[in-house]
Formats: C-alpha cells, structure tokens, sequence
C-alpha cells in the first residue's frame, strides 16, 4: 500500500515477535507505514518477518534466543540503522520497561506508548498504590505505611495481622500473573518469605515485595483508557478476565457477565479508570486492572499495564471502529511532531459504553493442562483456523483469529506457548459462548499438546454459561484429558497405519506396519477397522514399553514372539500401584482410568529359538488428533505421525472414543489363529527383476536362493540387512563392474523398485522395507510376495532367512490366504465361526519354480531404429519396463516417457502408477483387480502401438532455474565431518571436486565445476527418497563420471547436489549420501507445501522431462534466498520448454569429435582413479581392521566367577563403552555402555543391585565396533 502523506516519513520498527507483531505490522501495512522487524534463529521463518518491509536478524546471546528480545542496546541500536522514527513493544519483554522507552526517546525516535516516568511509576507497584489513593481510586487493603514494601518477616506479620488472611504476597517488580503468592497463615509465611524475596530478586531483579488481602472469591475486571497526556481521557468499557490459570488469563470477554446485574457498578469503575488516567496526565493505550469482591461488588485497584493487552482484540471487536494500534500509532505520530492528538478529534470521543456486542476471546496455547499447564514445543504438523460449512449461515464474519502460526510452525522452548487467540462476536452473552464453543470444536491445530480440549471443556460448564466464574474457579476445575501419555516407549515406538502411502512414489515411502497382520489383528481386537492407526512397539530384554491412559480404554495387543507379556497396573483412591497377572499378546485388555499398559519381556523365558520383534498397541477410535499427511498417518522419514518422529517418554496422544460398548469385555485370540514367528523364515519371492544371466552366474543364482541368511542388527524399517551364514560370498556377479551405472558388478543405471525388492548394495543383499527407497542404482535379485510382507516385522537380529520362489499365481494364493486369515480374526472376535482351512496358511504348495526374472523380451528391430524392450517381473504388483542396453541413451529415455503417456490413455484402473528413471518404467499395478498375463499382453500393446523411432518425438516440460553455491562451505564441513569420522583416505579425498576433475581427464577443480554448470539438465527420474531429482546434463561435454563414496556419508546437507555415475541428484533433506558433491541449490521439496510452486498435496516440484538450469550465487545470497524458500516466499523462476528429440540428434551430431575426445579422456582418468581406488580402499580396511582388535579388557568368563554381570539386551554393535576396569558404579542410572541397532542408540544402565560394585572386566569380544547378541555378557562387575 502506498504510504499516505502522515506516514511518508516514518518507520516504525516492532520490537516484538509472535501474534502480536503480525498484529501490529498489519494495521502498520493498512496505514501505508513502513516496517522493520527483528527475529532470533527459531524466528526466522514468522510471519513477523515475512510480513515486514524490513527484517533483521538479532545477535546471539549465550543466556539464549529470549535475551535478544530484552536487550535494551541490541533493540535501540538496531532500531537506530534502520532510519525507524517509532519503536512499538508490543506487551511482554520491554513493553513495560522505562529503560527502554528512555533510550528510545534519547536516540532521537518516539516510543508507541506512555512516558518512561509513568511506566516507571505503574511498574513498581507500591508507588501505583499510593497514585491510585491520591486519584481516589479504591486499592486492595494491604501494606501502605512508608514506601509500602516490607523488608523483613517480623514486619509481615504485624502487617498480615492488621489486612486480615489470607494475604497475597506480591513482587512491586511483577507483573503478568507472576511473582504471585497466597499465604494462608502465619506458619506458611515465616517459611515462604525469605524465598519470596529471593525469587521476586532473580525474576525481576528487584527484591521489593508488598502485602494486599486475598479475596477468595473475586473477579478480575479491567478497564481500556486511552490518553492524549494533556486533557483528555476516555475508555473503551471494561473486560472481565477471571478464568485463568497460575493467575494468567485463559478466557477473556466484553462486557462482564457481573455488571450486566450489577450495571451501576459499571460506570464508577470506568470512571475511577480514568481518574487514575488524569491524575498521572497519562498518554497512549493502557489498561487498568481491577480485583471485584463477588459477593458485594466492591471493586479494588489492582495495577495498570502500560501497554497493548493480550486481550485487546475483544474490545476492538465490541467497538467495530476502534484499532487500537492505529489509535497508539496516532498519538506517537504526534508526540513525534512535539503535539498530541485534540481532545476535540473524534479519536478523544467518549464512546457510549457498548451494549449490544458481545465479544469473548480464548487463548489457545502450546501446553499439557494435565500436566501443569507445561508448555510443550515442537511442530505443528495440522493448522487449520477456517470455519467451513456452518449451519444456518452462508458466510462466518464472526470470528477473528490472532496468530502467527501456520502448518508445519516449529514452537521453540524459548518464548512463550501461545499459538493463538480466538475471539467471537454475537448479540447475546449465550450465542457468543456457543459460537466460542463451535469455533473451539473445528479449528484444528495438530502438533504437541495444546489447551483446545480444555478450553471446549471449560466452555461446556453451566458455571461458565451462567457467567459466575471467579478468578480462582479453575484451580479447582475438574478435567480429565482423552489421551495415552507415553511413560517408557520400548526400544521403538511409532504410529502407523495399516497401509500407509502405497501408491504415491515419487520417493515417499509407503511406510505403514511392517507386520501388517499383527496391527490389522490388534485392531480388530480393539473394535477398529484393521487400517486404524496404530502404535508399533519394539520391545527387549531390560527395555519396557509403559503407555498410560487417563480414560477406560479398549486396548488391542498382538505380535512380538512368545516372551512379551503385557499387564494393566491400576491406582486405588490412595494411590497404591496394583497389578493384574503376566498375559501373552493377541488379546483385547480394558484400561481402566488412569491405568498403565506395560509391555515387557519376560527374562524367565527362552526365546532364542524364536523370530518375532514388533509389538501393535492399538485403542478403539485410533488418535483423531494426528493429522493425515499425505493420505496417511504413519510415521516416516520425518514426516507424518506424531511429530513425525519416534514418540518418546512424556508425549501424549488423543484418543477417539475409547470406551468399551455393552458387548466389549478381556478377549484372547484363538491359539489357532496366533501366526508363528520362527527364528528361521522362509521368504516367498518371486525372480526378477535382476535375477538373470545378465547380472548374476548360473551357480551364483543356485547359490544365492540355497543360502541361509542371517538378519543383522542394522536391519530397521528402511531394510533388512543380511549377511551370508558362512564365510563364503554366495553372490557371484557375471560382469565385472557395472558399466555407466558405477564401478561395482552390483550397479545399474538407477530403475524404480518394488518394495520388498531384495537389493544389492555392493555384495550386502538388503530386503527394502516400509521405508525403503522406491528407485535406485542396485540390483534387485528377487522381490518378497505381498503375502509375505507381514513376516518382515518379526525379523530380529540373528534370525535367519531362506528365499523361496514362487509362481505369481501361488503368490496371489498367499496374498489370499492372509485375506481369509483375516476374516477368520473378525469372526473369532465376534464370537463367529469362520470355517477356513486355516493349516493352509503355512502350507503353500511346494513350487520352487525357476519362474524366469524375464517375462518378456522384444528384440531390436533389424536395423536398430526400434530398440530391445524388455518386460521383468518385479514381485506380483509390479512389471519393470526396461529399454535398450545398460548406457545412458536420451532416445531411450525418451521412449520410456512416450510409453507411459500411451498407457495413461487406455485408462486402465489397476495400473497405479509409474517409477520411471535412466532407461526403464516401473509400472505398479493392483494385483487384486488384473492378472499379471493381461497386464503384459496390455503393456506390450502399448509398446506395439510407439512409433518405432523417437527421432520426431517432442516432450512439453518446464524449464526451471535453480541458484547454486559451487564449491560450497556446507558441502566442505560434510567431506571433513565424513574423513574425521569415517575414512580419511580415498580417490575422492580430501576433494571431491579435485576427485571429479581427475576421474574424468579435466586440468583443474574449476574446470570440472565450469562442465557441472556449463549446460541445462534433463529430469530423467524423481524419487529414491522424497522426491530427489536424478537429473543429466543435456549437452553431453558436460557428462561427468563418479564412483560412489565407500562407505557413504553419515551427513549430507539440505539441497546438496552431487554426482555418482553419469547422474546428478539434489538432496532433498538432511540425510547420509554417497554422491560426490560440489555445490548447493534449493531442494525440490517442501514438506509442508509453502510456496507458490509446492502444494500440501504435492510438496514435490520437478517432473520427468522438466529441465533444470542452474545460476551461480555466493553463499551469502543463498541464505537469504534459503529463508525465503522455507517461509514460503521464494519464487522459482520456471518457463514452458519443449523437448525435441529431432534437435537434440542434429545437436549432438554437429559435437560428435568433441565429445569423443571427453569420452576418451574420460575413460583414461575412470581407469586411474579406480586404480588407485582400490589400492587406498585396501589400506583404509587394513587399518580399519588392526584397530578394530584392540580390547579394552575383556576376559574369559570363567576366570572371574562370582562376579555379576550387565548382558546385552538384544544384538547390537558396540557403540561406545563409557566406563574402565576399575570404576565404581557410582548410580542406577550411570550409562556404562552405548549400543547400536536398527540406527537407534540404547543406553545401557548399570541398575540399582550394581551400585557400589567394581568394573572387572569386559565379555569376551566385548569392544568398540563388536556384535554382541541378546544375553551375551556385556561387563563383569564384583
């Protein structure tokens, strides 16, 4: 908006954060008034910011991010560069501060608000008192003798004689609710008034206190004033702020329920308001607060505030023309120009008191009110403040929201919790309670535990409704909070869905359970839907899972091998803990009321015999409050979930409704229906889509399929690591390296995979799991059958694994036995019979069929112009499109593209989706609704029906420009974090850069840099892990070639890109990497959706065929261009291309010598570099090896008998070992010992019986990097 003349040559600078600088920035905008605002890190991204013309950051204070907002200089200072002529506080930090309002005014700028004299007079609230007796106002009777502080205990006593108990002790310094404290009696305040003092001195630094009658029964009503501070005083009515909590105000409404019977009371308070106004010439907005006797309507002065109020907005609502920072705004402008606004504007106007709006605001804040009313930070993963579909009305002008949250806002520790303030109107008291209560009921804010049930519950109560609360009525306010809290979550505790995200690929994971028939059976225990969001505990020796439910709570148990019991301990009316009995999983519980589900294992119980691992907790009615992100609820990759993240102790979850019905009671499952979790699995796979001749030997694939597995403790949810039974590698490869894909025999150019895909990491197979990448550059020899996939689950460290293939018609078989299976679990529940030949679940027909990885394949046409096209079987839902050789060819990709947009156009329902990347398509079908065999004869079809050259194939895309740091600090720090703590010797060392220019026979890191940057790129696939583009470039000169790190990166950063192969990618989170980096963009991901290029239902930017052009910026420009990406605000510059193929070949044709020269430089360099790869490759594992032998102690057990010991509580690495032989454990909770599995880190504590006893001695093997299994010994003590 254009600045109008009064404002031209201002700037006001807001010297606050949160709601109420978007508030102020706001009516600053609609003026025309320029902005300057401040933030700390965690503020960057506010609205705040965004909003302002102007945005700075604050320096960095070692005390914390709240002390940048309270530093008078840093606030002034800043205020001063900047050219503001105003400087608003807001309310909190220094709006009350008189230091602060002199040194704005002596740096030449006009402070919106009082005179520092006055907030120094109102500040100290034994002087307020004393300016409210010469006003005539009526005070609280309390210590008023001198300077009406109290200095010592003997002097309290004589004065709380005299007031009467109980007295509220106060801190003169204090002020918004705290530095509080009722004493009921003289014991209570002999022994609290030194800590009093004490406190009120570290709060406010000021030690003062003074004494004032508590009224028990009162309420808390204040006045809005405004003054000119010459001759003219108004107010704006009154508000009445009695429901709070720690004497902080929770709702806040205009007028007060009590003046509408006692009205006459209402004018003399309004009246003595602006007494005290004009006693003190005051100037600007303030509020004078009240204490009103309930029972006889005496009112009292409390204090004033010299500032904006939180609650403003409902007087500004009752009065529709009033804008009180507008009016405050006013008035400084004046003060600036050596005036004040005239009594005779019609700002000065007494406005008649308002009768016929009734205005009621609740504050909604980040806090547990079951807990104390502790705030609690984190992300708010669900924000939604619209009103839709209200009954009766066509359009809700009704409802005003406060904020400066959004979806995907991150609540720090550091501030204060309050997210938002709903304020109403309506024409009675009655309808603006309802509507307060409709509005509390559908807006929507997900996250950490918030106040909104509370408030709902509050605003039921007849109390409330009859308008009789007191300012102490909450304190004794029953409510019980519908939610789980976590006391201990096991090893492992997330939220999942049944199904989680399946058919979205673009590198989401599908996530969901891993044992998907132990979370559909807890489920139907529970009296859900089998796909109802579930907790999914891992639980093991010495490290429970304890849940607490505040509500009776139907609870369904199932999964884990046959030593996890579970129990309900409950709590009698004083406050003794009792247990009910040990029970075994897949069974229905009843949760009483503040009753605790304990999962354990069962230490007496020997189960190395045995498979199983996952525990499903599931309660009836599921966690409405956890948002659906991307369709689904489940936890994954830091999306979704609670938190998006692993829960921990003291998270809390809402509950739908948990209560058992009439027919609900304990159930167990039927023994028959209890899978078996065998420590040995058979896997039925199908072969394919690399299970050939192509990539592995005749014997090698005999050996592969006959080889027992076993699982490894870095196995989790992403995968299923697995390592050979014997010493001998079973894998033999029938190539010698990969080709364009990388340098290892198990390379590929980078396809789709099917989950389940057993992958090939090196010579490593991994089974992909729920949260496995969808695409990559590894083999995939076979892929497990949908009706195996629940097995996963219940794999554990040490559990072994046969692969066994089947044909996809007895897969399909599986699929629908599990289907029965699950039908036969409604029934038992119901107390149906369910006749299914259940014995059949385990007995599938013997096949062990070659069943060939290749369905299909077309061959070349003579002349070569059509190329080969060859269709693999990739488990039963997914057929992998392949095209021409193993080389990096556009025409192919081309093809690729051209054959998805055909078969789009049948419109076939059962295809959902395509992965499609180098030279092949992924298609994902519904196995359930198309046989494979027709999808084939479909697909060849398709193929048939393509021109048999690409030659005059066109492609519409977008070009899209990215910034891009080269060479940049980031991706330094990352290459040297990776050298100091994983390898610091290889080819692509110390420079990966340096590494680039030499693999590929460039003179210089800068000409390598100038290639990388030197042409647009092609999108050719988008997925692996959310949505990372895997782009070439389209000028083949720029081409360059990398080996992948080995081992990989433990950390790369945010919008990294780097290279390996022939490909480059952009990483789109913080993540471990093995790309070859040398430079930083914006990643083509924004998990929220913010921005004009994002949406909540596509966070995802690039597409196949889009084309990427990079624009080299410094690193400073990049991180201001990286706050304005994640606010929200940064634009990418995208423009409609076409792709033609026919320019492309004329293109490449006219460079043909050029590019035969870089090939065969190339080539030269690769062969060095891999040389001298393998050479340092052998010396770093040589070394690796020779350190991995030292042993800091350990012993054969048998020579020290008698001694006790720690065992491992499942099979992990050895992380860290934090103790010596010779410490004494000096605490149950001393951490002696870090372990490592399923990349989580399990504290081993020394426990209460070893308090005071010696560290002798280590198990054997015992050391850093060792591989301990469950019950080994881990610490001999004596």
């Amino acid at each position: 908006m254009d600045s109008s003349p009064q404002w031209q040559n201002h700037k006001l600078f807001v010297a606050n954060r949160g709601e109420i600088a978007v508030r102020i920035i706001r009516t600053a905008k609609r003026l025309g008034l320029r902005t300057i605002a401040v933030y700390t890190p965690s503020d960057a991204l506010s609205p705040h910011v965004v909003l302002a013309d102007e945005a700075v950051a604050l320096p960095d204070f070692p005390e914390g991010e709240g002390r940048a907002y309270l530093s008078i200089d840093t606030q002034v200072s800043v205020a001063q560069a900047h050219g503001a002529t105003l400087v608003h506080p807001g309310y909190g930090f220094l709006s009350e501060n008189a230091g602060f309002a002199r040194a704005v005014q002596e740096a030449g700028m006009t402070f919106v608000g009082p005179r520092a004299e006055t907030i120094e007079l109102m500040g100290l609230k034994h002087k307020a008192r004393a300016v409210a007796r010469r006003a005539n106002v009526h005070i609280v009777p309390g210590t008023d003798d001198g300077d009406g502080l109290v200095a010592s205990v003997e002097e309290a006593l004589v004065h709380a004689a005299r007031i009467g108990w109980p007295v509220m002790v106060k801190a003169t310094a204090g002020g918004g609710g705290m530095g509080l404290l009722v004493c009921a009696d003289a014991d209570e305040l002999r022994e609290k008034f030194g800590a009093i003092r004490e406190r009120a001195k570290s709060m406010f630094h000021n030690e003062g206190v003074y004494f004032e009658r508590f009224f028990p029964s009162a309420r808390h009503i204040e006045v809005q004033v405004f003054g000119n501070g010459h001759d003219k005083y108004i107010h704006f009515g009154e508000r009445e702020c009695s429901l709070q909590r720690r004497h902080q105000k929770v709702i806040e409404e205009t007028p007060s329920p009590f003046f509408e019977s006692h009205p006459d009371i209402r004018d003399e308070i309004c009246a003595a308001a602006t007494r005290l106004c004009e006693e003190m010439k005051y100037s600007s907005a303030g509020t004078v607060e009240f204490l009103v006797d309930d029972r006889s309507g005496a009112f009292h002065f409390l204090e004033m505030n010299t500032r904006i109020q939180v609650e403003h907005p409902i007087t500004e609502q009752a009065y529709p023309s009033l804008d009180i920072v507008e009016f405050m705004l006013l008035q400084a402008d004046a003060e600036y120009n050596g005036s004040y606004i005239s009594a005779h504007s019609d700002y000065m106007r007494q406005l008649p008191l308002q009768s016929e709006i009734y205005a009621i605001e609740a504050r909604l804040y980040a806090e547990n009110p079951a807990e104390e009313f502790r705030p609690c930070p984190g992300v708010l993963q669900h924000v939604d403040f619209e009103l839709r579909d209200v009954p009766g009305e066509d359009k809700v002008d009704w409802l005003r929201v406060d904020t400066w949250v959004y979806t995907g806002s991150v609540i720090t520790p550091h501030f204060d919790p309050l997210l938002a303030k709903l304020i109403v109107t309506a024409p009675t008291r009655a309808s603006a309670l309802t509507r307060l209560s409709l509005a509390l009921a559908t807006v929507r804010v997900s996250g950490p535990p918030n106040n909104l049930e509370y408030l709902r519950a509050v605003c039921r109560t007849e109390t409330v409704r009859s308008g009789l609360a007191t300012t102490r009525w909450l304190e004794s306010f029953a409510w019980t909070p519908n939610v789980l809290t976590v006391i201990l979550p096991g090893l492992s505790m997330v939220v999942q869905d049944l199904h989680g995200r399946p058919t979205l690929l673009h590198g989401i994971p599908p996530s969901g359970a891993m044992d998907g028939r132990a979370h559909s059976a807890a489920n139907i225990l529970a009296g859900n839907e089998p796909n109802t969001e579930a907790l999914e505990v891992i639980v093991v020796r010495s490290v429970e899972c304890r849940v607490k439910f505040w509500v009776q709570s139907v609870v369904g148990v199932a999964g884990g091998h046959s030593s996890i019991r579970v129990r309900v301990i409950t709590t009698d009316d004083s406050g003794v803990d009792s247990s009910g009995g040990w029970l075994s999983t897949w069974r229905r519980l009843l949760v009483p009321e503040d009753g605790v589900l304990e999962i354990r294992h069962d230490d007496r119980q020997k189960d190395d015999d045995e498979g199983g691992l996952r525990v499903y907790i599931a309660v009836k009615g599921g966690f409405p409050g956890i948002p659906t992100y991307l369709g689904s609820k489940s936890t994954s990759m830091g999306l979704g979930g609670y938190q998006g993240r692993e829960l921990r102790s003291g998270d809390q979850i809402t509950l739908g409704d948990s209560r058992p019905n009439q027919f609900q009671a304990g159930f167990k499952l039927s023994s028959a229906l209890n899978p078996k979790y065998p420590k040995h699995m058979t896997l039925h796979v199908l072969a394919g889509p690399q299970d050939d001749a192509e990539f592995i030997t005749s014997d090698g694939n005999a050996k592969f399929y006959n080889t027992t597995w076993v699982v490894s403790s870095s196995s989790n949810r992403m995968g299923i690591r697995l390592a050979p039974s014997t010493s001998e590698n079973p894998i033999l490869w029938a190539r010698q390296n990969g080709g364009d894909g990388g340098s290892h025999p198990s390379n590929i150019l980078d396809n789709a995979y099917a989950r389940g895909s057993i992958n090939v990491n090196g010579d490593t197979p991994v089974i992909l799991g729920c949260e496995g990448p969808d695409m990559g550059g590894y083999v995939c020899l076979c892929v497990v059958v949908q009706g195996d996939l629940w097995k996963f689950g219940q794999l554990r460290a040490g559990c072994t694994v046969l692969f066994k293939r089947v044909s996809w018609r007895a897969a399909r078989r599986l699929k629908a036995e599990e289907d029965e299976w699950i039908k036969a679990v409604k029934a038992d529940c119901t107390g149906l019979q369910y006749f299914a030949d259940l014995e059949r679940l385990e007995k599938i027909a013997e096949v062990n069929a070659r069943n060939e990885a290749k369905l299909l394949t077309i061959h070349a046409s003579p002349n070569e112009v059509r190329p080969e096209v060859t269709f693999r079987q990739a488990g039963d839902a997914a057929i992998l499109v392949e095209y021409g050789h193993m080389e990096l060819d556009f025409s192919l990709r081309a093809r690729v593209h051209a054959f998805e947009a055909a078969a789009r156009s049948k419109g076939v329902e059962s295809i959902l989706g395509f992965g499609p990347c180098i030279r092949s398509t992924m298609c994902y079908y519904d196995p359930s609704t198309i046989q494979q065999s027709i999808l084939l004869d479909i697909l060849v079809e398709v193929e048939h029906g393509l021109p048999s050259s690409s030659d005059e194939m066109t492609f519409p895309g977008r070009r899209v420009t990215f910034p891009i740091v080269l060479d940049d600090q980031w991706s330094r720090n990352a290459l040297d974090r990776y050298m100091r703590t994983t390898r610091d010797k290889a080819a692509y060392l110390p420079s990966n850069i340096e590494y680039l220019a030499r693999n590929n026979g460039l003179g210089t890191a800068d000409e390598a840099l100038a290639r990388l940057v030197g042409s647009d790129f092609l999108v050719f696939g988008v997925g692996f892990y959310l949505a990372c583009p895997f782009l070439v470039p389209i000028d083949p000169r720029c081409r360059l070639v990398g080996q992948k790190m080995n081992p990989s990166r433990t950390f790369t950063p945010r919008g990294a890109i780097g290279i390996a192969g022939v490909v480059s990618a952009i990483y789109p989170v913080e993540s471990p990497g093995g790309y070859q980096l040398y430079g930083r963009t914006l990643p083509a991901w924004q998990t929220w959706g913010n921005g004009v290029d994002f949406t909540s239902e596509t966070p995802w930017l690039l597409q196949p065929f889009d084309q990427v052009h990079f624009e080299i910026v410094n690193e400073q420009q990049y991180v201001t261009m990286e706050k304005a990406f994640d606010s929200g605000r940064y634009q990418f510059k995208v423009e409609p291309v076409q792709f033609s193929m026919a320019e492309y070949k004329v293109f490449t044709q006219s460079i043909e010598g050029e590019v035969q020269t870089h090939r065969a430089r190339q080539a030269a360099g690769v062969a060095r570099e891999e040389a001298r790869e393998r050479v340092l490759l052998r010396e770093w594992e040589t070394e690796r090896q020779t350190i991995g032998t030292g042993d800091p102690g350990g012993c054969e057990l048998d020579e020290l008998l008698g001694g006790s010991t720690i065992i491992a509580p499942l099979s992990a690495s050895v992380w860290k070992i934090k103790c010596k032989v010779g410490d004494i454990i000096q605490s149950a909770e001393d951490s002696i010992l870090i372990l490592e599995a399923m990349k989580t880190e399990i504290s081993v504590k020394a426990g209460k019986e070893n308090m005071g006893r010696e560290v002798t001695g280590f198990g054997t093997g015992v050391r850093e990097g060792a591989v301990v299994g469950p019950g080994d010994v881990l610490i001999v003590l004596k």
